[in-house]
C-alpha cells in the first residue's frame, strides 16, 4: 500500500500516545553552489580621451575636406564605448547564466536519485536487499570478525502494526510506502536481529527533519521507541517477540527516502533484559547483557550493512539507466 504525500513542510507529530500513518513532505531541496563563471580572453576598451591627445588644425581651403567620419573622433569614441558596454554585459549576463544553468542540473541529479531509491525495494532482487549471508571483519567485540546467516525474510507491506504506538507516531510524518524486513542468525545461533527498511513517503528536506528530530531528542535512546521484530516459524528465531528485545538502531538516512532499523535479541528467547541501545551497548556499556553478548556490535553492524547495500544497489540501477 503506497501513501501518497502532497509537497509541503512535514508536519511535527508529537511522540505520545498512538498515531495513525500519515505523511508529510517538506520544501524542494535548496539549490545547491555552484563555482564562478570564467570569462574568456579579455577585450580591452580604452576610456574616453585615453590616448594622445588631437589639437586642433586650421582648416585650409585649398587642401581637399576630410571624409565626414574622420572629422568627427567623438563618435568613434562612442561608438566603442557602446561595443564595450553591449559586451560587457553580455559578459555578466553569460555568468549569470551560466549558473542557472548549472543549479537545476546539479539538483537534478540529487532528486533524479532520491526517487531512484524509493523505488529499489521492487527493482532490487531480494537476494541482493538482504543477502543469504552477510559479513564483516571488524564487527564483534573487540574487532573480532561476525558473520550472520538469514533464515527468513517477511512479505513486503505496509507498516500496520509493525512497530510500537510511540514510533509509529514518531515516524508519521514521513510516511510509509513499503515495509522491507528480514531475519539473520549469528554463526553460533546465539543471537537473532530483524532488519528493517522503511521505504518513506518524505522528500529530502522531510528525512532531513525527521533526522534531526531523533538527533535533537534522542529518540534512538528511548527503550519505547524499539522496533519489532519479525520471527519466521520454524527457524532459531522462532521465538523472538516482542519481550525479548535487547538492544537496537534507527537510521534516518537523508539521501535515499529510507529509515534503516536493526532489533536483536537472544535465540534462546529469554526475557527479562533491560533493552540498551546499540550504540550504548557497544560502547560504553560494559556489564550488561546485550553488551557482554555483543548485541549491540549486531544491531549496528547489520544496519550499516543494510545502508552499504542499498546505496550499491543505487549505483547499479544507475549504471543500468545510461546503458
Amino acid at each position: 500500500m503506497t501513501t501518497d504525500v502532497p509537497r509541503g513542510a512535514a508536519p511535527r507529530v508529537p511522540v505520545s500516545g498512538a498515531g495513525q500513518w500519515s505523511a508529510g513532505a517538506s520544501s524542494a531541496l535548496p539549490l545547491p553552489e555552484t563555482g564562478g563563471f570564467a570569462p574568456g580572453p579579455p577585450f580591452v576598451c580604452e576610456p574616453v580621451g585615453a590616448g594622445r591627445a588631437h589639437a586642433a588644425e586650421p582648416h585650409n581651403a585649398a587642401q581637399p575636406r576630410a571624409p565626414y567620419g574622420a572629422q568627427m573622433p567623438s563618435r568613434r569614441r562612442s561608438v566603442t564605448v557602446a561595443l564595450c558596454l553591449v559586451l560587457g554585459i553580455g559578459l555578466i549576463g553569460g555568468a549569470i547564466a551560466g549558473t542557472w544553468l548549472d543549479q537545476p542540473a546539479q539538483r537534478t541529479v540529487a532528486e533524479r536519485d532520491f526517487a531512484r531509491g524509493r523505488g529499489l525495494w521492487h527493482s532490487v532482487p531480494v537476494d541482493e536487499l538482504f543477502p543469504r549471508t552477510l559479513r564483516r571483519d571488524d564487527a564483534g567485540p573487540g574487532g573480532a570478525p561476525r558473520e550472520w546467516t538469514r533464515v527468513g525474510v517477511a512479505p513486503d507491506g505496509d507498516c500496520s502494526g509493525a512497530f510500537d504506538p510511540l514510533l509509529a507516531t514518531a515516524l508519521a510524518p514521513v510516511g510509509c510506502t513499503r515495509l522491507l524486513r528480514a531475519t539473520y542468525t549469528d554463526a553460533t545461533s546465539t543471537s537473532v536481529t530483524t532488519v528493517g527498511l522503511l521505504v518513506t513517503a518524505a522528500d529530502a528536506a522531510g528525512m532531513h527533519a525527521l533526522r534531526d528530530r531523533f538527533a535533537d531528542e534522542h529518540l534512538d535512546e528511548r527503550a519505547d521507541l524499539m522496533p519489532r521484530p519479525y520471527a519466521p516459524e520454524a527457524t532459531a528465531a522462532e521465538g523472538f517477540g516482542d519481550a525479548q528485545r535487547a538492544s537496537w538502531r534507527v537510521a534516518v538516512l537523508q539521501d535515499l527516502p529510507v529509515v534503516v532499523y536493526t532489533v536483536t535479541g537472544f535465540a534462546d528467547a529469554r526475557t527479562g533484559i533491560p533493552p540498551q541501545p546499540a550504540e550504548r551497548a557497544a560502547g560504553n556499556g560494559g556489564g550488561t547483557a546485550p553488551a557482554e553478548a555483543g548485541l549491540g556490535h549486531d544491531a549496528l553492524a547489520l544496519a550499516g550493512l543494510m545502508e552499504q547495500g542499498l546505496r550499491r544497489a543505487l549505483r547499479g540501477t544507475a549504471g543500468e539507466g545510461r546503458r
